[in-house]
């Protein structure tokens, strides 16, 4: 039987005079699950995280979080989600548990119970050794863990975290993509990124918004595949010759929309992205024989997540790639 839902979205909108910057959306996030919410700039994503958490009314529609009307139940709601926005608003004058005391005591939570938590938090983000430091003192990395400790204090059955890993090192990165890996099946996350990759290490489902409208929603696997049968497509082709010409021979030929080298060397490896059929792959061999270069190997990549977000947030890029 299929988890029940900690979010969902029937026909939310959200309207500005005649502009809808969210327009009729409906989606679900499922219990426990780790949802991508994606979109480029503009494209509504920010509006509707403000209306889940509540501080930004709806025009119309119906959203419930943890089984509760953000029309009717607004401080119900607050309650039930830790929120990390995308620039954490923290004061750098305090100490760190200091901040989480002050919040802990800001969400009503008793002495004991908050000590515990704050114990909890702090190894879960990893930021034991760090309690008794300035939040000025802290890094960007450090920031953004106390932001999401923060947001986990209360143990709320939802978190919502916008950009997460903006403005982090790799390393950082890393951490922080593992620790909302570890969060699915305690909490139910719904996370804002612009990383696709992100989506693809952590997320279980994604849902793209686009000109304030849901565009797709399924598994990354999924949306891959519709990639694909919307005519684009990757092959993988390995080639004894000069790579740097071997790009620009393949580059020209009708159908091929990207060229990318994958790999130099004598044999070189690139990336034909398309619209792949038989006729196509025989082109391929076809100018690399003629060229007197040697195919080696050629086989499906496969159509990737970031190439199917671009047809369909921006099908003008898409035919010009």
């Amino acid at each position: 039987m299929a988890n029940p839902a900690d979010i969902v979205v029937d026909r939310l909108t959200k309207a500005y005079g005649k502009f809808l910057a969210v327009d009729h959306i409906s989606f679900e996030v499922p219990k426990g699950a780790v949802v991508g919410f994606l979109g480029p700039n503009g494209a509504g994503k920010t509006t509707t995280i403000r209306m889940l958490t509540c501080f930004l009314p709806p025009t119309s529609g119906m959203a419930r979080v943890a089984g509760l009307d953000v029309f009717q139940q607004s401080l119900a709601v607050r309650r039930q989600i830790g929120y990390l926005a995308e620039n954490t608003p923290l004061y750098p004058e305090m100490r760190v548990e200091e901040y989480l005391i002050f919040r802990g005591k800001l969400r009503g939570m008793e002495r004991a119970v908050l000590r515990r938590r704050i114990a909890q938090v702090a190894e879960m983000c990893w930021l034991s050794d760090r309690l008794r430091w300035l939040v000025g003192n802290l890094s960007k990395g450090y920031r953004q863990r106390l932001g999401i400790a923060d947001a986990l204090l209360h143990n709320p059955p939802v978190l919502v975290l916008d950009e997460p890993t903006v403005g982090l090192d790799p390393a950082q990165i890393r951490q922080t993509r593992k620790l909302i890996a570890n969060l699915a099946g305690q909490h139910t996350v719904l996370l804002s990124t612009h990383i696709l990759s992100e989506v693809e290490l952590v997320c279980q489902r994604a849902i793209i918004i686009g000109r304030g409208r849901i565009l797709a929603q399924g598994t990354p696997e999924e949306l891959k595949q519709q990639g694909a049968g919307r005519g684009a497509g990757r092959l993988v082709v390995e080639v004894r010759g000069p790579v740097a010409q071997v790009r620009s021979a393949l580059d020209a030929l009708p159908g091929v929309q990207q060229v990318e080298i994958l790999a130099g060397g004598v044999a070189g490896t690139l990336a034909v992205t398309g619209t792949l059929d038989a006729t196509l792959k025989e082109q391929i061999a076809a100018v690399i024989h003629q060229r007197g270069w040697a195919l080696r190997e050629m086989r499906s990549g496969g159509a990737t997540l970031e190439e199917f977000f671009v047809q369909i947030t921006d099908p003008g890029a898409a035919a010009a790639a």
